[in-house]
């Protein structure tokens, strides 16, 4: 019964903070939105253009990933790790939702293709990673962090490291070539 309840949490948080995230671009930020570069045709063709140099744009990623990732660790050893789990995927769901409202707005259904193109195949493994991580906080005390989580949890995160600095430039270069 409780791990139907755990993961009954996982999804209302992050579809709950995937609709704001609609609600908000659509009301409050459309004319931020229709202004944004980032779906613009321009940028797109910039982007498919760019040389990446590998190790640099690594460095960058880890950074990016690793913060996030440490953060919710270090505030899950606190009394108020299921509210930091429900936050972190509230969050997660706003800036989602967000982002395929812009999407959607600027683009249309190519810019949902695109936003999951951006996340292939990467996501799989952050997802799993801090699946990991979220279901201990959300379980505990009747979990226990060992060793084999934090294994599982460093190595998800690193094989999306590689996948988004070295297979997911590739995949976003061959799509943009098709718009």
């Amino acid at each position: 019964m409780r791990i139907q309840e755990n993961k009954k949490f996982l999804i209302v948080f992050c579809m709950l903070g995937f609709l704001i995230g609609i609600i908000y671009a659509n009301m409050m930020s459309k004319d931020y939105i229709a202004s944004m570069g980032i779906f613009s045709e321009f940028f797109l063709t910039q982007y498919s253009q760019a040389e990446i140099d590998v190790m640099e744009y690594m460095w960058y990623v880890i950074r990016v990933r690793a913060v996030p990732l440490a953060l919710v660790a270090a505030l899950g050893c606190t009394r108020i790790r299921k509210g930091i789990a429900g936050g972190f995927l509230a969050w997660t769901g706003f800036c989602a939702g967000m982002v395929m409202t812009s999407a959607v707005l600027k683009m249309g259904v190519k810019g949902v293709i695109l936003c999951l193109i951006a996340l292939t195949p990467h996501f799989v493994f952050y997802a799993a990673g801090y699946i990991v991580l979220l279901w201990y906080l959300l379980t505990y005390p009747e979990a226990k962090w060992n060793l084999s989580k934090t294994v599982s949890m460093v190595l998800f995160v690193a094989v999306g490291i590689l996948l988004e600095c070295y297979v997911n430039p590739i995949i976003m270069e061959l799509f943009l070539k098709t718009l």
